[in-house]
């Protein structure tokens, strides 16, 4: 059971025992690792997204594939991130890349939450350069069963269950799509962008998540499939609904990079 939730505030970083992770990422092409070396919370270890949290991309698969859990359980342990260990990611776009590393562990049944805020919530000092931590062995955990939709199961279910795009609104239309083979979304699919569930940058309160989610027609987030561009910030859906005592829905991992990779239908417009 996790102690903390979802989210630990940044007055907890200096008092609680975990491992720090700086997660951060971006879409536009720029360094995430350049990012951290030039000033990150001090005693945080840089993950990799690409590298440590994804597999390779391709057409088959999407832009950021569910690692196989043996490459996972070896990434972690170069980090020198062992099970017993509580993990808390930052990055500092308010846990869109952090949140799926934050995702994956708890979904094994590790402690991890998300810094509320990130980078942008740490007032205390700043470190450059790197932080590098005694590599561990990690053991092998197979993905559980049930927490994962492979794509056939998003199409069945987005025609009797509840499939969230955490998108913005433009790409979830069709009106832009900057990366991925063509505009649009999964027929059936509701718009749920992960900014909305930020206030200023920090998460809304567990009450104002669940008038959101009922909103979008969500009250046991057990029947719900999440999906974004390539599987990284629909965690953050994932992560409001449990944060909001929902429970835990499902993340289809592929999304809208390996579904508009296929020749099955996309809807456009709200």
């Amino acid at each position: 059971m996790q102690p903390f939730g979802v989210i630990v505030e940044a007055e907890e970083v200096a008092v609680l025992d975990f491992v720090l992770c700086d997660v951060r990422w971006y879409l536009d092409g720029n360094s995430g690792r350049e990012a951290y070396e030039a000033g990150h919370i001090p005693g945080a270890v840089f993950v990799d997204l690409d590298a440590d949290v994804t597999a390779s991309p391709s057409a088959g698969s999407g832009r950021h594939p569910l690692p196989p859990a043996g490459d996972f359980a070896d990434a972690l342990g170069a980090l020198g991130i062992g099970p017993d260990d509580t993990v808390v990611a930052y990055d500092d776009s308010g846990g869109m890349s952090a949140g799926r590393l934050v995702w994956m562990l708890r979904v094994l049944g590790q402690e991890a939450a998300l810094l509320d805020g990130g980078l942008q919530a740490w007032d205390g000092s700043i470190e450059s350069g790197s932080t590098t931590r005694p590599a561990v062995d990690c053991p092998v955990r197979p993905w559980p069963d049930g927490a994962f939709a492979a794509i056939e199961e998003v199409a069945r279910h987005a025609g009797s269950g509840i499939v969230l795009d955490a998108r913005s609104p433009e790409r979830f239309s069709g009106e832009a799509e900057p990366v991925d083979p063509r505009p649009g979304h999964v027929p059936g699919a509701r718009n749920a962008p992960f900014t909305a569930n930020l206030d200023e940058g920090r998460f809304r309160s567990p009450d104002d998540l669940r008038d959101h989610y009922a909103s979008l027609g969500v009250t046991d987030a057990a029947d719900v499939v999440a999906y974004c561009g390539s599987g990284v910030s629909a965690c953050h859906d994932l992560l409001a609904m449990e944060h909001a005592g929902l429970g835990r829905g499902r993340l289809y991992v592929g999304s809208w990079s390996q579904w508009s990779a296929t020749d099955r239908p996309a809807a456009t417009g709200a």
